[in-house]
């Protein structure tokens, strides 16, 4: 606090603040790291003012009448001061930091039609207001969600291209510092990268965006290096919890008394739940605990010869126990794997199994028995799955829906060839990127096997 005293001609400029009271303790001097930075509350402060910003929301932004005037008298960015039209309207020329009306609506449209897998994120589309192109209560998870990965996205193709990168730059800041497992050599990278892209910041943006929250970013790095990943310290838990205690107030003119009960009354039965067997566990959702192989709308109709050996192959490739018999059939060469393994896999391994199973002293198995036979052409068709806690849904369904659970990522290994005249192809792992066209339930008499139909992006062009 800064108050300016005159007396006998002489002007001085006191500086009057509160000292902490943590001071007078007589380890506080030599603590590394006295206040404990947290990181969602920064997160969010920066990402309103950012998005405020760009917006020019009015409450939100960090522009203004009053901010041009600021920089005309500090002498910066004079183009930037409002001008002065028939005596009294005035108005704000454009920045370089603002959107204009038609990249408001494209920045507000690609946020409306985002979707995002179960869990991931709320709605986003609930806090886009189209009509008045701004952005309305923002909660602290949803201004992470926009500046680990959608901000990005909703800028591309807007904004001078140096004001775009410096804001991407600051994501990428934020997404590297929130990662669960950081190395400590990159700690000193990210340190200076953050130097550079507030000194950018400042190039664009203007003075009063710089407040303490931002400065604040400056200090994450070397306090991460003190105590470790923030994910462990940031306040999302404390949040969750606080949500669950408020849930306990039925008297709101004694909520401490309502949430003792609740808790007592809560603690009571989980400690009675561990005694009974049949009973559901308290606090965990039900679509939670019921997400292993859960099984949505499905009918059954026939599918095509060739569209059933397609997947049958792929069982085949993904079972260990067909290893061996794999490997048998590969040793014609890797040219010769690329042209007819697909097409006489299928009836070599039936042809080859049933040979051993000629033998009285064969070793095959009952899966590898079934497997030989093929699975029934009338297939189990679902709209949606459930497994190890992810919920995967067809692109159809998809289409009715807010969110969007029918996007795969496999990483594979195949066989890579630089022309058709190359005799030495090499194996290389490669990421493929697709949609769930359909799921099917394939069924091998005694024992069933869950498959997803994709169509995957072409990495060729």
């Amino acid at each position: 606090m800064l108050n300016s005293v005159k007396g006998k001609g002489i002007s001085m400029l006191m500086v009057r603040g509160k000292k902490s009271i943590f001071f007078d303790l007589p380890y506080w001097k030599d603590l590394y790291v006295r206040h404990n930075l947290d990181v969602m509350h920064i997160e969010k402060n920066v990402c309103e003012s950012l998005i405020g910003t760009l917006l020019n929301m009015p409450g939100k932004t960090k522009d203004g009448e009053k901010t041009r005037l600021d920089m005309a008298e500090m002498g910066i960015r004079e183009s930037l001061k409002p001008i002065t039209e028939s005596g009294k309207r005035r108005f704000l020329p454009l920045a370089c930091y603002v959107l204009s009306r038609s990249e408001k609506r494209q920045f507000c449209s690609t946020l409306s039609e985002i979707k995002a897998p179960t869990g991931y994120s709320s709605n986003i589309k609930s806090v886009v207001q189209m009509k008045d192109l701004r952005l309305i209560n923002l909660k602290s998870h949803d201004c992470h969600t926009l500046m680990q990965q959608l901000l990005p996205v909703a800028i591309r193709g807007l904004l001078p291209k140096q004001v775009r990168a410096v804001i991407v730059r600051l994501c990428y800041f934020f997404n590297a510092i929130c990662c669960k497992v950081i190395d400590p050599i990159k700690i000193e990278e990210l340190q200076e990268e953050v130097v550079v892209t507030l000194c950018l910041l400042e190039k664009y943006f203007p003075p009063a965006f710089f407040d303490v929250m931002l400065h604040l970013v400056v200090h994450l790095p070397r306090e991460i290096k003190l105590c470790g990943p923030v994910w462990l310290r940031w306040m999302y838990p404390m949040e969750r919890y606080m949500k669950i205690l408020k849930g306990y107030v039925r008297n709101r003119s004694r909520p401490e008394g309502c949430i003792i009960e609740c808790y007592v009354a809560e603690e009571a039965v989980e400690f009675c739940s561990e005694y009974l067997e049949s009973a559901q566990t308290i606090g965990i959702p039900k679509s939670l605990e019921s997400r292993q192989n859960v099984r949505m709308r499905f009918k059954v109709t026939p599918v095509e010869y060739k569209m059933l050996c397609e997947a049958h192959f792929y069982v085949l490739q993904n079972t260990p126990e067909v290893d061996c018999y794999r490997l048998q059939h590969l040793r014609k060469g890797e040219r010769w794997l690329q042209a007819e393994h697909r097409r006489c896999f299928i009836p070599w391994v039936r042809q080859k199994i049933e040979t051993e199973l000629a033998n009285p002293n064969h070793c095959v198995t009952e899966t590898l028995r079934w497997l030989a036979n093929e699975p029934r052409r009338d297939v189990i068709r679902y709209s949606g799955y459930g497994i190890n806690g992810y919920s995967f849904h067809t692109r159809e369904h998809d289409l009715r829906s807010t969110t969007q659970n029918s996007g795969v990522t496999v990483e594979g290994e195949s066989l890579h060839v630089s022309s058709a005249k190359d005799k030495n192809p090499v194996y290389a792992n490669m990421s493929y990127y697709g949609v769930i066209e359909d799921i099917w339930e394939l069924n091998y008499t005694s024992f069933k096997i869950t498959v997803f139909r994709c169509k995957w992006v072409d990495n060729k062009t």
